[in-house]
């Protein structure tokens, strides 16, 4: 059973420049206090096929987290443009948050990001052939985020509940070049997690 529920992640400043760091703030439920800390990591994949360009461009500690309904903010910086092949700037990327507990990751949230200029595709036209202008560039994070959990071994046990409960179904956190055009983009800047999910570990950032 998990000891850890996502119950909402929110994008604080969503779209935004693709420079301007990434800030969200992530609500989630604990069942029973945690005697370690719930690490988060934020990482940037612009190119699904090469794993060793990915960029763990963050990281926190989260705790001690006591039971019931906890929330913490999370800043972190933007992905390092020049670690990324000019090819893959543009277009689509992959956002993935990851929750771990004591070293075990027991949850990934993933989100497109689709980045482009700021004037849309009558500046991509005249910059074509170009060097592309990172300072130019905003970011805009799809609406609903996929989301994969994984069993760990918790070192608490959960209350007992009357009943039985149901297995939550797990969807696969989605790469980059499977996006669809029929994708659909963020409106607003709240992403609602509507999948039961575990998370756990963390440090420096405290509970709100």
């Amino acid at each position: 059973m998990s000891i850890v529920t996502i119950r909402n992640v929110e994008f604080l400043n969503n779209p935004a420049r693709f420079t301007d760091p990434y800030r969200f703030r992530v609500t989630f439920e604990c069942l029973s206090p945690l005697p370690d800390d719930l690490e988060w990591k934020l990482i940037y994949v612009s190119c699904p096929e090469n794993a060793a360009l990915d960029q763990e461009i963050d990281s926190c500690l989260v705790g001690p987290v006591p039971p019931g309904v906890n929330s913490f903010e999370f800043e972190s910086p933007a992905p390092n443009p020049k670690l990324i092949p000019e090819q893959d700037i543009l277009g689509v990327a992959a956002l993935i948050l990851t929750g771990s507990y004591a070293d075990q990751e027991f949850v990934r949230v993933g989100y497109y990001q689709n980045t482009e200029y700021e004037g849309g595709e009558e500046e991509k036209l005249q910059m074509e052939g170009k060097k592309v202008i990172v300072e130019r560039l905003v970011r805009d994070i799809t609406k609903k985020p996929r989301v994969t959990r994984f069993q760990i071994k918790w070192d608490v046990s959960a209350p007992q509940v009357t009943g039985t409960s149901g297995a939550a179904t797990s969807a696969a956190v989605p790469s980059a070049d499977s996006y669809g055009g029929d994708g659909e983009e963020a409106k607003d800047d709240k992403m609602v997690i509507d999948i039961n999910t575990s998370q756990s570990n963390g440090g420096s950032i405290p509970i709100l």
